[in-house]
């Protein structure tokens, strides 16, 4: 596949199975991650794979983030977070390592992590997978973020679902043009 031709068809897939990237794959998608633009060269990615019985632990993970800040969730609305995790069979959590001593905003370092958490969908689609990017309350979570081995100062930026494709994809977004505007550089 060409780089173009990954950029222009890429859509979040609605439904992933197995398999999920091999080894070879993943080290192509993670080489591609972290050429993601870089202010300072702080490197600030951080990437957690789940697979196999992880993505039970995971899901029981979630389960208790809904039931520690939502008091009244139900058990079936538990049950449905525990099974987010079977989404796809890997998952890839992406944080930015966010170093406030250096002059690079946080905003920056954040923003780079976004790029790279970009970069691994496109690598996905380009070696034949597929992946849907998802957050929600337990990305920002202290204790979820705790829990898988990231530091205070890490910010989830994603948790990225990779798989093959087994559904339709998600429908096409408007167009672009809609979204873009000449500036003549007078004041609005």
């Amino acid at each position: 596949m060409q780089a173009i031709d990954a950029l222009v068809s890429r859509r979040s897939a609605t439904t992933l199975t197995e398999p999920a990237p091999d080894a070879g794959a993943l080290e192509l998608i993670f080489a591609s991650a972290v050429r993601a633009p870089d202010h300072g060269r702080l490197r600030p990615w951080r990437f957690v794979v789940v697979r196999g019985a992880a993505r039970a632990r995971f899901g029981e993970l979630l389960a208790r983030h809904l039931a520690r800040t939502q008091a009244t969730a139900s058990a079936e609305s538990l049950q449905r977070e525990r099974d987010k995790a079977f989404r796809a069979p890997m998952i890839i959590v992406v944080a930015a390592h966010v170093n406030e001593t250096v002059k690079i905003p946080p905003i920056e370092q954040t923003l780079s992590a976004g790029v790279a958490a970009g970069n691994i969908m496109l690598a996905a689609l380009a070696l034949g997978y597929n992946a849907m990017w998802k957050t929600g309350g337990a990305a920002y979570d202290a204790e979820v973020r705790q829990s898988l081995g990231l530091g205070p100062s890490d910010v989830i930026v994603g948790f990225l679902y990779l798989g093959a494709e087994a559904g339709k994809p998600s429908v096409a977004r408007g167009e672009w043009r809609d979204l873009v505007r000449e500036w003549d550089g007078a004041a609005v």
